[in-house]
């Protein structure tokens, strides 16, 4: 697993075995993922969606403690998948990465508790599926708007975004923080030390 530019988040690029039959890869593997990241993956919920070409879900996060870590992938089409680091005072706050997740290289990323998460489909039924380490609590669940111009986030400029009603009127990061509903970094890296500590 290789980190990204963003403190708790890394990419995996697996080597794929290619024949004539159609190919194979590992996409996740325990041992690597715990060396990488620092604990063990707690597998508590997995995750499918598929989307139409255009379709922008997120950005999407949940509250710390216990947050919800994401192995994300696709496995068929394309996404523009995007990691955005909300919490207040880290020393990345409000920087964004985007990977290309697809069906030929292969790539997932992982991004841990208290970080933002949104994509974009850059296909038609691009399907993407996604490990997470809490399972879904509406209670905790937020989210902020994808096309927030402070947080200028590139997205394809030649495909037209399609949100849902919910995302659409989601705030601004700045409107989230002033409202209190951001994690913060000092007890995002308390909890990273706390699972570090569990083993």
């Amino acid at each position: 697993m290789q980190p990204l530019s963003i403190e708790g988040s890394w990419m995996h690029e697996p080597k794929v075995f290619p024949d004539s039959r159609g190919s194979f890869h590992e996409w996740f593997g325990a041992e690597d993922f715990a060396k990488s990241v620092g604990h063990p993956l707690n597998l508590a919920q997995a995750n499918c969606s598929v989307s139409g070409l255009g379709t922008l879900r997120g950005i999407h996060f949940a509250d710390v403690p216990p947050s919800q870590a994401k192995c994300v992938k696709c496995v068929r089409g394309a996404v523009l998948d995007v990691v955005v680091d909300i919490r207040v005072g880290s020393p990345t706050y409000r920087r964004w990465e985007a990977v290309r997740l697809d069906d030929v290289d292969h790539r997932s990323v992982y991004l841990a508790e208290g970080l933002g998460h949104a994509f974009m489909a850059l296909t038609d039924d691009a399907t993407v599926v996604y490990l997470c380490s809490e399972g879904y609590a509406p209670q905790r669940e937020h989210g902020i708007n994808p096309l927030d111009p402070a947080l200028g986030i590139e997205w394809p400029a030649d495909i037209a975004p399609q949100l849902s009603d919910k995302d659409a009127a989601a705030p601004t990061l700045a409107e989230a923080e002033a409202t209190g509903l951001l994690p913060s970094y000092e007890e995002c890296r308390a909890y990273y030390a706390e699972l570090a500590a569990r083993g």
